[in-house]
């Protein structure tokens, strides 16, 4: 394989370096192609302070420590890690155009691993990281809920977005409640007669104020103070796709990329996998996406040129 861009036409491109990406980069390389990843270091796996959800580490893991093993793991057998951002992504007959940093290369393929951003709540970058760190703020509760359970709990949101979230959390703690984000709540009355049967408390926003304490995260409204354990911002997400949609691949009404059964595009050579897809967002269902991925990536290339060493 070779990092000369002018002459490199890579077998596959993947677009993302978070657990889908490199997951199919180990793979890929595994296989004897060439494969660049593009990391922009924005995977929210790089956020994730320790997860005992993620199979084999029966003590946790950090997100950063897991992809930088999975960085290792990829190199080792072949594979190249640019940190850099692709900014453009076209398709130029049978070959895909990058452009990133000034430079340009072509590959036969590409897999999206972009993911998605959450919406964050009303708080500065560097309270916020240390919120996450220290588990003040917390994004998934299929993740880590459990390490909640039994404790007072915030959720910030509303509508459909806020009401699914303090429900599922409910299954953890008695001690939820609602807080609108900028105003009065955008309820049903179904949604509302529903979070009462539940004893999950409703609180009119706007949010005030976030503050960090010892133990505690203070959520400060124009009426009321709470004082939680912990609090999750249901804001949703940025779904990471506009790339995939310049090229003309489908995507569905939320803006996730539409894929078929093997992780293709609506577009020959364009692969996706992970949270800009349609599914669980989980680490391990992202990587079991991306190793789909990989193999028909594989067998789709050997359809063009048998794969010979």
């Amino acid at each position: 394989m070779t990092d000369n861009l002018e002459k490199a036409i890579w077998d596959c491109a993947v677009i993302g370096g978070g657990p889908a990406g490199l997951t199919a980069a180990i793979y890929l390389a595994r296989y004897h192609l060439s494969v660049t990843v593009f990391d922009d270091n924005t995977s929210r796996a790089s956020m994730i302070p320790i997860s005992h959800n993620h199979a084999g580490f029966p003590d946790g893991i950090s997100g950063q420590d897991l992809l930088a093993r999975m960085r290792a793991q990829a190199q080792r057998y072949g594979a190249l890690i640019r940190g850099s951002k692709v900014t453009v992504l076209e398709k130029d007959s049978d070959l895909f155009k990058l452009e990133f940093d000034g430079d340009t290369a072509f590959a036969r393929t590409v897999l999206m691993g972009t993911g998605v951003l959450n919406r964050r709540p009303p708080m500065s970058s560097p309270a916020h990281d240390e919120a996450v760190a220290r588990g003040l703020l917390r994004y998934c509760p299929v993740c880590d809920g459990f390490e909640v359970s039994d404790k007072s709990l915030g959720v910030v949101g509303t509508g459909m977005k806020g009401f699914r979230e303090a429900k599922f959390l409910r299954s953890y703690t008695r001690d939820v409640t609602l807080v609108a984000p900028d105003g009065e709540h955008e309820l049903s009355d179904a949604e509302r007669k529903g979070l009462a049967e539940l004893g999950i408390k409703i609180e009119a926003g706007p949010v005030i104020s976030i503050e960090l304490g010892t133990d505690r995260v203070t959520v400060t409204t124009a009426t009321t103070t709470y004082a939680f354990a912990s609090f999750y911002p249901a804001l949703g997400s940025e779904i990471r796709s506009a790339l995939a949609v310049g090229v003309g691949a489908r995507i569905s009404d939320e803006g996730c990329i539409n894929v078929d059964a093997h992780q293709r595009t609506s577009v020959p050579g364009l692969y996706a996998a992970g949270d800009v897809v349609i599914g669980l967002d989980q680490i391990s269902h992202a990587m079991g996406q991306a190793g789909v991925a990989a193999t028909a990536i594989r067998n789709d290339l050997c359809e063009v040129e048998v794969l010979v060493r």
